[in-house]
């Protein structure tokens, strides 16, 4: 007798919630859900044609993102590399993040927001304990304060990455924009409850998340908003997909990436 065919609509204590804020996807090609706490942190390890879905389930939310190879570690996302060859300051449909390598490690393939931001970096202890004072967990358990470098740190060093490799994340739901004068500005209410980017995955990964403040965060609280997370299997890009035509640059780290699993 076959056995029968396990997925998220019939797996034992599968997580539902990508029900309440991704009901479009289709119950047979989800493959997980999830609910970063505002100030968690969590990591996978994603094949090549995941998608994820990063949505804002509170006001404040913003979740740092990086990118490392899960077949040689050593090539990771680059911020200046990707900035750089797609001539952006902000990252939103089209655009693709880069490794070290040239290559599209993952593509924005649909967004609410039109503007997420790779400039900002993370918030650190000594930051986070200036601006929002000292919240340890001896004290408050699981209401200690979390940062995001060492969220990051942690996740990361699941996988036998350490402080060294550590690289600039991506801010998704968080706006950052720059003036003539080269100063950072940081748009308060960027991402309203419900707000969402959809980021398809173009190599196999590892990624870590922290849904930790922005460091540029105006609010003089702690309040991080929780994220969702759902991921599906979407496949590759493929020939006329968005992300290839959106700029020649685009297609090249694609292409670059196609190389990878011509076999």
């Amino acid at each position: 007798m076959n056995s029968p065919v396990v997925t998220p609509a019939n797996a034992v204590d599968i997580d539902q919630r990508w029900q309440q804020f991704a009901p479009d996807l289709e119950a047979d090609k989800v493959m997980f859900s999830d609910v970063i706490p505002g100030g968690g942190h969590w990591s996978w390890l994603l094949p090549r044609g995941t998608a994820l879905r990063l949505t804002a389930l509170e006001a404040g939310a913003n979740l740092s993102l990086v990118l490392y190879s899960a077949r040689e570690k050593l090539e990771r996302y680059n911020m200046p590399d990707s900035l750089k060859a797609e001539h952006t300051a902000h990252y939103t449909r089209g655009h693709v993040l880069m490794s070290d390598m040239g290559r599209s490690m993952a593509s924005i393939i649909r967004d609410d927001l039109g503007w997420h931001d790779p400039l900002g970096l993370l918030l650190d202890a000594a930051r986070m304990q200036e601006k929002y004072g000292a919240h340890p967990y001896q004290q408050f358990r699981n209401g200690m304060y979390r940062s995001g470098k060492d969220g990051l740190l942690i996740e990361i060093g699941k996988y036998g990455l350490m402080r060294r490799d550590l690289v600039a994340p991506v801010n998704f739901l968080s706006k950052v924009s720059v003036d003539e004068e080269g100063r950072f500005h940081f748009a308060p209410n960027h991402a309203q409850i419900g707000a969402s980017v959809d980021l398809r995955l173009d190599m196999d990964v590892i990624v870590a998340v922290s849904a930790a403040p922005h460091p540029l965060d105006p609010r003089p609280d702690y309040a991080p908003g929780k994220v969702g997370v759902a991921a599906w299997r979407c496949g590759p890009a493929p020939a006329d997909d968005y992300c290839r035509a959106f700029r020649p640059e685009c297609a090249r780290a694609l292409y670059n990436t196609d190389l990878l699993y011509l076999a």
